[in-house]
């Protein structure tokens, strides 16, 4: 199992990905879109060139604090789950940043989602009480 972070030379390593990976299928153009921007992020698992795992990030810096990672998503085939993938990405994701200079990382979950709280928590990751996520409809 190779677990790495993509450079905007890896395109083509997103090109066999197992199903249930990811939401919808992986759009080549959006991909590349993706990956040539240096504050984006995108660790995997590849399996024998199918990529069984990924948690993709972005690194973003403020006027009055420091840099930081948001951890947008993670994700891992369901005949690969219960065996360590994501933490293993998540690693070597949050390793990532660190030499990015990033003081923190942060990730947003649902409240009902046990398998994820319970990783984040493995990871040494402390839940912020009372949080609110608003979102927008900008379509």
């Amino acid at each position: 199992m190779d677990i790495r972070v993509l450079t905007s030379a890896d395109g083509s390593v997103l090109e066999d990905v197992a199903e249930g990976v990811f939401d919808d299928a992986v759009d080549g153009a959006l991909a590349t879109e993706f990956l040539a921007d240096p504050r984006h992020h995108i660790c995997v698992a590849v399996d024998d060139g199918t990529v069984v795992g990924f948690a993709s990030a972005v690194h973003y810096v403020h006027p009055d604090k420091p840099t930081e990672l948001w951890v947008n998503e993670v994700g891992v085939a369901p005949a690969y789950q219960r065996r360590g993938l994501a933490k293993a990405i998540l690693e070597a994701l949050l390793s990532h940043a660190r030499a990015l200079g990033c003081a923190e990382a942060w990730v947003l979950t649902d409240e009902d989602n046990a398998p994820a709280r319970a990783l984040y928590n493995a990871l040494g990751g402390q839940e912020t009480p009372r949080t609110v996520m608003v979102t927008f409809a900008l379509e």
